[in-house]
């Protein structure tokens, strides 16, 4: 199994897990029960592996992530929450 994130944001985490889930790589999220054990902090990263015949497959599936991700931050028309937070 190889690593291809580590992050302590929990959406980012799941949004990446749905990506590779459908990109077929066989994602395994490590670490998601130590911060429960280390008093509830989000200090901790998980991670998350793929097999290693996945890896080349599943880091250009997470370059989408980091895209998509960009993209609701900068159109505020692709994110209708947005709007609710101004009026």
């Amino acid at each position: 199994m190889i690593e291809v994130l580590r992050t302590n944001n929990p959406v980012r985490l799941d949004y990446a897990v749905v990506l590779l889930k459908r990109a077929g790589c066989h994602p395994f999220v490590a670490d998601r029960f130590i911060s429960a054990t280390e008093g509830g902090i989000q200090a901790f990263e998980r991670r998350i592996l793929v097999p290693d015949e996945w890896a080349g497959i599943a880091r250009e599936t997470l370059k989408q992530l980091d895209v998509e991700l960009d993209s609701l931050a900068e159109d505020p028309e692709a994110n209708p929450e947005a709007d609710e937070d101004q009026g």
